[in-house]
């Protein structure tokens, strides 16, 4: 068994998306070789409605899934296939836009004005960019969560772990989405699969991830006022913490233990967007207000043509 290095950690950067909402983006148009087939992460985690109620009004989505896992408030979808629905806390929504969709999505707090939640986007090999879209929709119950000797629990989104199996199937790129918890002072080595990239987002407590035997913490800038010097801390809120090669991964939990969501899958070479032809599009339209929307695709979808790397369309949507 080896354990992997950490490669990298990164503090989430404050962003403004959709009609003014206020998140945090992990990572995101840029280089995502790391995350491969993960294109972007945002933490939508506001206690102040006025941040965040504007939403994210009618936007197109193609070649691409979405994945939506609320944890405080609720988020009501509805999108040009005439599909309506409401996520709440703890449920999931896994989004395959396929040949395209136009979707919106409204987050709404709970009684107390907090919403929390994360979209994470896989990007889909080339072969099925032009799939028909596709939601699958999971509630809080159905996610299986395993509970450890130690206290240590995991909610199982998607993949196998611990014999539990997620809801969420038919993925292309065969992830495994899981939500961690160990507890205050624990030590805790959790498998993944050598042949995976992987990733964790730390979003609550703080716990070092370590390499090898050593801990690895964040590398933060600190003042006296007089000279600033570059320390390791232990990893903390709003961390992305990439992972190198390895069939293992070790953490060692803080006095208030640490949860994170700990992603990983088959690298599949498509950490870049790729297009079919547009005229491949063309020949695919379809009816109502699905061609309507692929109309829309196809000229946002020619200027992606030109410039290689993400889709211009996609960027600053949910």
């Amino acid at each position: 068994m080896s354990i992997r290095p950490v490669k990298q950690i990164i503090a989430s950067k404050p962003t403004i998306e959709g009609a003014g909402v206020k998140l945090r983006r992990a990572f995101g148009f840029g280089e995502t070789g790391a995350t491969d087939p993960f294109l972007l992460l945002d933490d939508f985690r506001n206690d102040r409605p006025e941040d965040y109620r504007a939403g994210f009004p009618w936007h197109p989505h193609r070649g691409i899934e979405t994945i939506t896992y609320v944890l405080a408030g609720n988020v009501e979808h509805g999108d040009s296939l005439g599909n309506r629905g409401n996520l709440d806390a703890g449920d999931v929504q896994w989004m395959t836009a396929g040949r395209g969709i136009m979707h919106q999505e409204m987050p709404q707090g709970d009684a107390q004005g907090r919403m929390h939640g994360f979209q994470l986007w896989a990007n889909l090999p080339s072969s099925l960019k032009m799939t028909a879209p596709r939601y699958q929709d999971v509630k809080a119950a159905e996610i299986p969560e395993v509970v450890d000797d130690d206290g240590t629990r995991a909610r199982v989104v998607c993949g196998d772990f611990w014999g539990k199996r997620g809801p969420i199937e038919g993925v292309a790129a065969d992830p495994r989405y899981l939500d961690v918890w160990v507890p205050p002072g624990k030590r805790k080595t959790l498998p993944v699969e050598l042949e995976r990239h992987a990733f964790a987002y730390v979003f609550e407590g703080f716990g070092n991830f370590r390499a090898a035997s050593q801990p690895f913490g964040v590398l933060t800038e600190k003042t006296d006022g007089v000279s600033e010097t570059l320390v390791r801390e232990q990893t903390g809120n709003r961390s992305l913490v990439l992972f190198d090669s390895g069939d293992e991964v070790t953490v060692q939990a803080g006095e208030q233990g640490i949860r994170f969501l700990l992603v990983s899958a088959s690298d599949r070479g498509a950490g870049r967007l790729v297009w079919p032809d547009c005229d491949e599009h063309r020949s695919r339209a379809t009816t109502g207000d699905q061609r309507a929307a692929q109309r829309h695709l196809h000229r946002l979808g020619r200027a992606a043509h030109k410039t290689p790397g993400h889709d211009r369309h996609d960027r600053g949507d949910m």
